[in-house]
């Protein structure tokens, strides 16, 4: 398994159940020894206390007594320990090079430019030519007026000073030149969001938790054993360090009892999130008969796991069929043509994608405001708390209107039918994307919408793979034709910098069958 699991048993006795006799074989010891530290500081003193966080695996005594006159004297001068403090401590002890992990991505950026203003410098001269040639090696794709509007003199002034930020909210070029100078050993602090966490190698000497408490939409709570595994995963280069360090900062918010509660609990179990969608139901109906479609999801490890109870995975899939056959998808165990069509579309709101042709909602637009009409259902806004923009032609808004409408209807019925609702469509992005596609600057195009230049890049990316599929199951060409051209519009600057998809023949549209 790709991350420590605690019901590794119950796993491989799943597997058992379909694949037959299977060995489960769980190694304990990490390839790298982890030592786990907590951090602190006292007002009106400079420097770093730093105490073992456990010792022979539970809470060490010494910490536990911090809450303790945490408890008796509310007026006490602990402090969360400064950023370019912990850096230089890191330094001065042989710890770098460390990832810090923030969970605010402008508390990141804001922690990079700090340590610059307090005149931290990590690197040697030779160190920052290195950088430099890197980093302009990782932009050259990009126009001047790209590279003012991201930022680049200050964001590429940090890494030569061996620090940088790693966000979503960057642009892929520049997340790419973070983790192509850090794994070159050129970088020594990086400033990250827990998305660095999920599937990136980028291994470090030291991890450091700045604050062990998370915003979770509506309250905060303390990390879980799982994510506190997940960030600290990266503590310790396998065949480079003898050892990793964890190290946690206090904060007012959680207690140093809990902190080390947490680092020491037993790892999470692994949870099957498998759910029939539209997609997956007509597909079924096409390969497989009714009864081999029910035996196939009743050997799921999600039916595995289902509470008693709880509803089974082949009755969500008749729902799904219940809802598909009252809109012509299925007649029975058969697809129609609609349902054909259904199984090519492969996306979080595919029946919504497949009622917007049949409905020709995507009928008659020129290839931008295609594109910006079908941002609709590719689009989700972090957070909002005004209204979208619209665009501001009346054909587009009209054609978002109606796809707002379908998805109601659609929703209804779901609920009727006990199943998820489908994701309201979110017009947000559509009229950054027409402009884009009509070849507006980076600059304009993101003061028309509340999204970061590295959101503008992974929507648009994933609008792109969205028209794709258009352009193959549209029924009429012109659509068809319209989509294929959106894709070469869109696909451009910062938008086909650094996309493995498009090395090669990057503006060359999808053959149609």
């Amino acid at each position: 398994l790709s991350a420590t699991v605690g019901n590794a048993e119950d796993f491989g006795a799943w597997l058992t159940s379909v694949r037959g006799p299977t060995r489960v074989v769980v190694e304990t010891h990490r390839p790298v020894t982890l030592h786990h530290h907590y951090a602190l500081a006292e007002r009106g003193r400079d420097g770093l206390t730093v105490l073992p966080l456990l010792t022979d695996g539970r809470p060490n005594r010494e910490g536990m007594a911090l809450d303790e006159r945490r408890r008796r004297n509310p007026r006490h001068r602990l402090r969360a320990p400064r950023r370019t403090e912990v850096a230089e401590y890191l330094a001065a002890n042989g710890m770098l090079p460390a990832i810090t992990f923030i969970f605010s991505r402008a508390a990141c950026d804001d922690a990079t430019q700090q340590c610059l203003r307090d005149g931290l410098r990590l690197t040697s001269s030779e160190e920052r030519g290195r950088i430099r040639e890197m980093t302009e090696a990782a932009v050259e794709g990009l126009s001047d007026d790209d590279l003012r509007t991201l930022g680049y003199g200050p964001w590429s002034a940090a890494l030569e000073a061996g620090i940088a930020p790693h966000h979503a909210g960057l642009v892929p070029a520049f997340r790419q030149a973070v983790e192509s100078c850090f794994s070159a050993g050129l970088l020594k602090v990086v400033f990250a969001t827990e998305t660095l966490a999920l599937g990136i190698n980028m291994p470090a000497r030291t991890v450091v938790v700045e604050r062990f408490a998370k915003f979770r939409g509506s309250e905060t709570s303390p990390l879980t054993s799982g994510e506190y595994q997940q960030l600290t995963g990266r503590a310790g280069r396998r065949g480079i360090d003898t050892v990793g360090h964890a190290m946690i900062l206090y904060s007012a918010a959680t207690t140093f009892t809990t902190v080390a509660r947490i680092a020491a609990a037993r790892p999470p179990d692994l949870r099957s999130s498998f759910h029939p969608t539209y997609n997956l139901a007509v597909n079924l109906v096409r390969r497989w008969s009714q009864e081999e479609a029910h035996d196939l999801l009743r050997s799921s490890y999600g039916q595995w796991q289902a509470s008693p109870g709880s509803v089974s995975l082949p009755a969500q899939l008749d729902r799904r069929l219940a809802v598909l056959g009252s809109r012509g998808y299925v007649d029975g165990w058969r697809l129609t043509e609609a349902g054909a069509g259904l199984a090519a579309i492969y996306h979080e709101c595919d029946l919504l994608v497949a009622e917007g042709l049949r409905h020709g909602l995507f009928d008659g637009l020129s290839p931008s405001r295609l594109a910006g009409v079908v941002s609709g259902v590719t689009f989700e806004a972090r957070r909002r708390e005004d209204e979208p923009p619209l665009p501001r032609d009346r054909v587009s808004a009209e054609r978002l209107a109606a796809l707002a409408g379908l998805a109601q209807d659609l929703r209804a019925e779901e609920r009727g039918h006990g199943l998820p609702r489908t994701r309201r469509p979110d017009p947000g992005l559509a009229r950054s994307v027409t402009r884009w596609a009509e070849g507006g600057l980076l600059s304009s195009v993101l003061a028309d919408c509340e999204v970061a230049p590295g959101d503008f890049v992974r929507n648009v990316r994933q609008l792109i793979d969205l028209l794709r599929q258009l352009a193959q199951v549209a029924p009429s060409p012109p659509t068809a034709e319209a989509a294929e051209l959106a894709v070469v519009l869109l696909r451009r600057g910062v938008v086909a910098a650094n996309d493995p998809a498009v090395r090669g023949s990057a503006t060359d549209p999808a053959p149609r069958p």
